[in-house]
């Protein structure tokens, strides 16, 4: 079985030549380190499997280093004089993409840009090579696929230690929210501290199934790069007992460096995690659902139809009267786990009904939408769906005339035109409102656009509730 993994920050500063005395600030972030490169020495492992944020990365697909080595250096972080090479364990990741090929999981060795190491990889290599080099390296990047298909590789990663019987260890590269303190690399956000103290009290005890309770905007807005590696990680562990320990937190430069280790001390069926995360959100879905309205009751059957069969739902009898009668833009939004998963509308009228907006925007969110691949058929009883009716649109000139909560904004520049809904997670102010709209539509943040603001009615799982 796997004998242990490692939670590691991946900081280039702590590199001493790099750091040049720098480093001496983060001493306990660098004592752990090597306290966790001893650990992994005394494992003597034949395999090292590192998730490293800064691998290639694909929105829709887990990227596998192939081929037989690898080399790198940190010319980019004025040291290229410190370099490092690694020999990679062909046979586990032959073996690891047979079960991705199997199960029709997107992983594989296919895409690879860029040969050379990241530094998500080397930082941590860095320290383990001081005490250890007689392993051979497995790496993979992340993606923009949900925490659930994280896990499930990690699950994978699992099964292929097994089959080949190998001594190996795992480390989740990651650093924490980079928006500590104001003077640091992006600024200061209340989330980032609220993320670190959260992420330190669920991995400094193993409760890995708290990762998949993290909302998606707090993770952004903390500007984290490491949770998917956890998640991962959290997977390879899948039913493992193990002893944690929590060695040590700093975020000196404005960025969090957390770094625990977990001892795998025999099987727990009871740590499925991903597993009781799915029956719970069966339930949940179940019960939303069954307290759906009209509206988006008429978006799930048309996305459940076209997904199942390829074909448009008709208008049915039954609905709602005004679904006939009128006519106005429409917005269909499609969620999995907290995560958007598409997004189309129009803002004014296309078809002519309110019932034949829906249908035909909830086919395009499920389909069309650029930002995501077509929804699959085994995600559907995992959808989070509602339905944005707009009102009509208002000029203003002024932002001072607008109200993240109740108004959505159009701006608009020559041809181009972009739109954001009201009252959005994560979207706090109007400014904020107007950039993210600039930003849809490819207009750069100090132009000016024209303003319109319009009012929605909101349909979403709660039986007759309206925002």
């Amino acid at each position: 079985m796997i004998k242990a993994a490692f939670m590691l920050p991946h900081p280039p500063i702590i590199i001493p030549e790099i750091g040049r005395g720098e480093e001496k600030k983060v001493q306990k972030t660098v004592e752990a380190y090597h306290a966790a490169a001893r650990q992994i020495a005394d494992l003597k492992p034949e395999t090292v499997l590192l998730m490293s944020p800064h691998q290639i990365l694909y929105s829709d697909y887990f990227h596998i280093s192939p081929g037989q080595s690898a080399s790198g250096d940190y010319a980019q972080f004025r040291a290229p004089q410190v370099q490092m090479q690694v020999r990679y364990d062909t046979e586990f990741v032959e073996q690891l993409c047979k079960l991705a090929d199997a199960a029709d999981f997107p992983a594989g060795t296919k895409g690879e840009r860029d040969k050379r190491l990241d530094h998500g990889t080397m930082v941590p290599l860095y320290f383990v090579n001081q005490y250890f080099k007689e392993y051979r390296l497995v790496r993979i990047g992340l993606s923009g696929l949900s925490l659930k298909m994280h896990y499930q590789l990690g699950q994978y990663i699992q099964e292929t230690d097994r089959l080949l019987n190998r001594t190996t260890v795992l480390i989740a590269s990651g650093d924490l929210s980079h928006r500590l303190k104001e003077d640091g690399p992006y600024g200061y956000r209340k989330e980032g501290p609220e993320y670190d103290s959260r992420i330190m009290e669920v991995m400094g005890t193993a409760d890995f199934g708290r990762l998949f309770q993290f909302p998606e905007d707090l993770c952004e807005q903390a500007g984290e790069c490491g949770h998917r590696s956890f998640t991962m990680m959290a997977g390879a562990l899948d039913k493992q007992k193990v002893e944690a320990a929590l060695l040590s937190y700093e975020g000196v430069f404005g960025v969090g460096y957390g770094i625990c280790t977990y001892t795998v001390c025999g099987s727990d069926a009871g740590r499925n995690f991903k597993e009781q995360f799915e029956k719970e959100e069966r339930a949940k879905i179940a019960e939303q659902r069954a307290q759906e309205d009209a509206y988006v009751q008429l978006a799930r059957k048309t996305i459940e139809t076209y997904v199942r069969t390829g074909e448009k739902t008709a208008v049915p009898d039954g609905l709602p009267e005004e679904l006939y009668s009128q006519r106005a833009g429409v917005f269909v939004s499609v969620k999995e786990n907290g995560s958007l998963r598409g997004c189309i509308g129009t803002i004014c009228a296309v078809q002519t009904c309110v019932a034949e907006e829906i249908i035909e925007n909830a086919i395009s969110a499920a389909s069309r939408d650029p930002r995501f691949l077509p929804i699959r058929q085994e995600e559907l009883d995992e959808l989070v769906i509602s339905v944005d009716v707009l009102g009509d649109t208002e000029e203003i000139d002024s932002p001072d005339k607008l109200d993240v909560r109740r108004y959505g904004v159009i701006v608009t520049k020559g041809h181009k035109r972009g739109l954001l809904l009201p009252n959005l997670d994560g979207v706090d102010t109007v400014e904020e409102q107007i950039a993210i709209a600039k930003r849809k539509a490819g207009i750069g943040g100090n132009e000016e656009v024209t303003l319109e603001r319009f009012e929605v009615i909101r349909h979403y799982y709660t039986c007759g509730r309206k925002d």
